[in-house]
């Protein structure tokens, strides 16, 4: 019984794509000298709306990786994509100083986004989206404000079961308003 579980997790982990963001070499002056260690900031994704961040820390620089990538693991949401390629709605994540915008964009655009909110919407598996982010570049922090984000998104299903509309009713009122505004003009 054991055995098939241990094939299960495996099979999932070959699907996953991890990406390294950041390592950070960190030093604990002692009596005796200096202590160095190292922490590593890793996302973990399987490029079909599953997403989730871990950092670690060790004394070398591959056990930091994958304490870090097992934490990721551990920790992975779920984004409803619209096509499997962008992004229902804009969304907007903050956390500390980092402040980040997600624009959901026309096929063929690709990821436009810098640093490591290119790295979490590689591996969710975005093919088109726009990015701005806004105040400071730490690692960390713009990660966590791209979850942010991301924990924001929400399916036109999701919205219609809350309202108790149909899913065919939210998406015909967009389509008319859209309508509306370019018959006005």
């Amino acid at each position: 019984m054991a055995r098939k579980n241990t094939e299960k997790v495996a099979q999932q982990d070959t699907d996953l794509v991890d990406k390294l963001v950041s390592v950070n070499r960190v030093c604990k002056v002692v009596k005796g000298g200096k202590n160095f260690s190292f922490s590593a900031l890793v996302v973990v994704g399987d490029g079909k709306g599953k997403v989730g961040f871990g950092s670690g820390k060790a004394r070398e620089v591959p056990d930091a990786v994958r304490k870090a990538s097992e934490e990721a693991k551990r920790t992975m949401i779920r984004i409803p994509l619209r096509d499997a390629r962008t992004l229902h709605h804009d969304a907007e994540g903050r956390f500390c100083a980092g402040k980040i915008i997600l624009r959901a964009a026309a096929p063929g655009t690709g990821i436009i986004a810098g640093g490591a909110t290119r790295q979490v919407l590689e591996a969710l598996g975005i093919h088109d989206v726009v990015a701005k982010s806004i105040g400071t570049t730490n690692p960390h922090n713009m990660v966590r404000a791209t979850f942010e984000a991301l924990k924001n998104v929400t399916s036109p299903r999701l919205v219609a079961s809350r309202r108790g509309l149909r899913v065919a009713d939210l998406v015909t009122r967009r389509d008319t308003k859209g309508k509306k505004e370019l018959t006005d003009e």
